[in-house]
């Protein structure tokens, strides 16, 4: 009789459960099914886009983890078992998983601004945050830049993407801005001629319309009148003419006799008769 009883209760188990677990199952199957196709279409998107392979992977991988704990609680609610709990749990862990990360939670999205807006890429020079370098490595949580001096100079993403960036590899081009000061006895068009001929001399100093190189008195100063050597140039030739005009700039005018004068104070005294 007992045996027959569990019989019975098997079959009523089957006739209530049966249909709800092989919709389950079904559920499951298309589910993974869709997720799949959602996955393809992603990684097409972003491999139009350009994404950066490690931001591709991480988001594959966080949209794959999010579409299959969806799908399991749909399948867990189909079968019968209560899901506001669970989802409850989820979102509780999630809130104190954010409060315990915040700082890193920060750099994350700044991580992933900077690996979508793209602003630099790695091989760019540029300046944030107090500190200029050659971008080695951008990863999620923060960007690695190689100082002039070599030093590793490691900016969190949070404040890096908050922040003013300056890109000076962005343009392929740069311009210069070199002052030279000479004396208020000293010829200003001479000095300018000797300038300019020495830059002309370059190849390498772009002669384009609009970007010719030129030469411009900026201030008439305490000790000397400032004129300023203004040319373009692309990145890779950039300092090496910038160092070069400096030192060949003032062989050059002293040789023509153009004084470079020290700050000086011109102090006059008047005799009381």
């Amino acid at each position: 009789m007992e045996v027959q009883e569990w019989i019975d209760k098997g079959y009523e188990l089957i006739i209530d459960f049966g249909p709800r677990v092989l919709l389950a199952i079904l559920i499951w199957f298309i589910g993974s099914w869709v997720i799949k196709i959602l996955l393809k279409g992603v990684t097409k998107a972003m491999d139009r886009g350009n994404y950066d392979i490690s931001l591709k992977k991480f988001l594959l991988n966080l949209l794959n983890w999010a579409f299959k704990i969806i799908l399991i609680v749909v399948v867990l609610g189909t079968v019968g078992i209560e899901t506001t709990s669970f989802a409850a749990i989820l979102a509780a862990a999630g809130l104190a998983l954010g409060l315990a990360l915040q700082g890193s939670l920060a750099n994350f999205a700044g991580g992933v601004l900077i690996l979508i807006i793209k602003p630099f890429k790695i091989g760019d020079f540029i300046g944030a945050q107090g500190v200029e370098g050659t971008v080695k490595e951008i990863s999620i949580f923060n960007t690695q830049l190689l100082t002039f001096g070599n030093q590793l100079a490691i900016l969190p993403n949070g404040k890096l993407s908050n922040d003013n960036i300056i890109n000076y590899s962005s343009e392929g081009i740069r311009k210069d801005a070199i002052t030279f000061g000479i004396s208020y006895d000293s010829d200003i068009k001479l000095t300018r001629d000797i300038i300019l001929k020495l830059v002309n001399e370059q190849p390498e100093v772009m002669q384009d319309e609009g970007k010719q190189p030129m030469m411009v008195v900026t201030e008439l100063a305490d000790s000397s009148v400032n004129l300023s050597l203004r040319f373009w140039a692309k990145n890779e030739d950039f300092w090496a003419l910038h160092w070069k005009f400096l030192e060949e700039g003032k062989i050059r005018l002293e040789a023509a006799g153009i004084v470079i004068p020290y700050p000086q104070h011109d102090v006059h005294i008047i005799k009381e008769s």
